[in-house]
């Protein structure tokens, strides 16, 4: 396989169509090298519009889907992120690419090491890699200028909200299969948000994620 040439055909075929064209962050794929955080089994489908196992039963995100939240959140060399999910640590690297500093919360103690370990082989250091249930957010270094959701969530907590600055962007995919929607969250003000639906999708939910109130007869 031709790295380079299945790197370029992922930007110009899977994600510039999706609506990413911020050239800063289709640049930072060239830097950032998926083919190091997937596993090796799956080596050869870094570059694939697919959801990559990474094991524990989850999956790295889309690569269109990834470069979509970067767009979005748009992080600045002044922004404190939090990410809910580390998994493969890819989704971190590119955060932190962009970032000042990057806290990444991950659940399970096998991929928070599988992440760690491709987040030290590429370089990034300005990541501190935690291991817990960010579900419900991650008071410790609150707030936070940006916060992404790795996974989806039924509902979102409140205590999510809450941890973003003045100014501060969520990214979250909200809702229950067959629809989930991808939104983008802003802190307007102290309690004010502003909610921009972007996409459809479907995701696997976050370990422990908040459910929605479910009617007893």
């Amino acid at each position: 396989m031709n790295i380079e040439q299945a790197r370029f055909n992922m930007v110009e075929q899977q994600i510039r169509p999706w609506e990413v064209l911020d050239q800063s962050v289709l640049d930072l794929l060239y830097v950032v090298r998926r083919e190091e955080f997937v596993p090796e089994a799956y080596k050869s489908l870094a570059f694939s519009d697919l959801e990559i196992p990474i094991g524990e039963g989850e999956r790295m995100l889309q690569p269109k889907v990834e470069a979509r939240i970067l767009q979005e959140v748009a992080p600045k060399r002044t922004d404190r992120v939090l990410e809910v999910g580390t998994g493969s640590g890819y989704l971190t690297a590119l955060l932190a690419h962009r970032a000042q500093h990057v806290y990444s919360v991950e659940i399970s103690p096998t991929l928070l090491a599988f992440g760690e370990a491709n987040l030290r082989r590429a370089g990034v250091d300005n990541v501190t890699l935690e291991q817990g249930d960010g579900a419900r957010g991650w008071s410790k270094h609150a707030p936070y200028d940006v916060i992404v959701l790795g996974g989806s969530t039924p509902v979102l907590a409140d205590e999510l909200l809450a941890q973003l600055k003045v100014g501060g962007r969520l990214f979250a995919i909200v809702g229950e299969e067959p629809v989930m929607q991808a939104q983008l969250i802003t802190c307007t003000g102290p309690g004010s948000y502003n909610t921009i639906g972007l996409f459809e999708t479907c995701v696997a939910p976050l370990k422990n994620a908040p459910q929605p109130a479910r009617f007893e007869f």
